[in-house]
């Protein structure tokens, strides 16, 4: 989940003048990060070998 805090430093490491769609795509970036962190923790993973054998089937 984000919070305050880390919206805050993301925000911070923004140099001085940027624009509202360099926030929003830190931002957007920042709440994938913590949503793959939240899958890892409930186990939604998988393996190398898992990813492989279904990029196979998308590539062919």
């Amino acid at each position: 989940m984000l919070t305050k805090e880390k919206v805050r430093k993301t925000i911070d490491r923004l140099p001085d003048n940027f624009t509202v769609d360099q926030v929003i795509e830190e931002l957007v970036v920042l709440n994938k990060i913590e949503e793959g962190l939240k899958d890892i923790e409930q186990g939604r993973v998988f393996t190398t070998d898992q990813v492989k054998k279904e990029l196979k089937t998308w590539l062919k």
